[in-house]
């Protein structure tokens, strides 16, 4: 008889803590640092719970989520604000890419 090694999936600390969110219905932006992306047709975007600013230029900005990069590409893309929380970017917005 051939025994079967298959381990059973164990749930990561992570994974864990994004179902005990979603079955308390708590906000996930605040329990897990989601970030929060707006936009406003295609000439504005305000985005909340970033870490930091990887790569700013007219065409292209990149900021760096808690999971994930968040790019933004487009024509004359200017950062009219930021603080430690928040940011608001504007110009053409042609798309919005998570890597």
């Amino acid at each position: 008889m051939r025994r079967n090694n298959r381990k059973s999936p164990i749930p990561t600390l992570s994974g864990s803590k994004e179902l005990i969110v979603e079955s308390l219905k708590l906000p996930k932006d605040t329990m897990l640092g989601a970030a929060i992306v707006t936009v406003t047709g295609n000439r504005e975007a305000f985005i909340e719970n970033y870490k930091g600013i990887l790569e700013y230029n007219p065409q292209s900005i990149v900021l760096q989520g808690k999971n994930c990069k968040i790019c933004f590409e487009g024509k004359q893309l200017s950062i009219d604000y930021y603080t430690n929380e928040d940011m608001k970017i504007s110009g053409s917005i042609d798309a919005v890419r998570y890597v």
